[in-house]
């Protein structure tokens, strides 16, 4: 049975910091590519990031660049998103699953939620 656990969110001021972490089972980690997926109320999911199977590439959205960085660890089926500069237009519920931009390949988990304010 395949879960997503996200962890990792909370509240914090415009301009912090935070690290969500996904702990991944039920499927072959190693082999899929993840990515990081945000959702605010009204609102379908919109994509964040993505790192290949392997770790040797990322991507983000144009929103996110060059403040949030996606990172892997295989032996320990995790994925982790750090944070930073974060800005009111983060807060959302962030979520991860195996897949990319265009697909996802599992059941969503109960994802973690994000609030950015001062």
């Amino acid at each position: 049975q395949v879960q997503l656990v996200e962890s990792g969110g909370g509240t914090v001021q415009p301009g912090g910091s935070l690290s969500l972490s996904c702990a991944a089972s039920g499927f072959t980690f190693s082999v899929v590519a993840m990515s990081w997926y945000r959702q605010v109320p009204g609102k379908g999911r919109a994509w964040v990031a993505s790192i290949t199977s392997n770790g040797d590439s990322t991507d983000y959205a144009d929103s996110v660049k060059d403040r949030f960085t996606i990172s892997r660890v295989n032996t320990k089926n995790t994925v982790t998103l750090q944070m930073t500069d974060l800005k009111p237009e983060d807060t959302a519920k962030y979520y991860c699953n195996a897949g990319s931009l265009f697909y996802t390949l599992y059941s969503w988990g109960q994802g973690t939620q994000v609030t950015v304010s001062s």
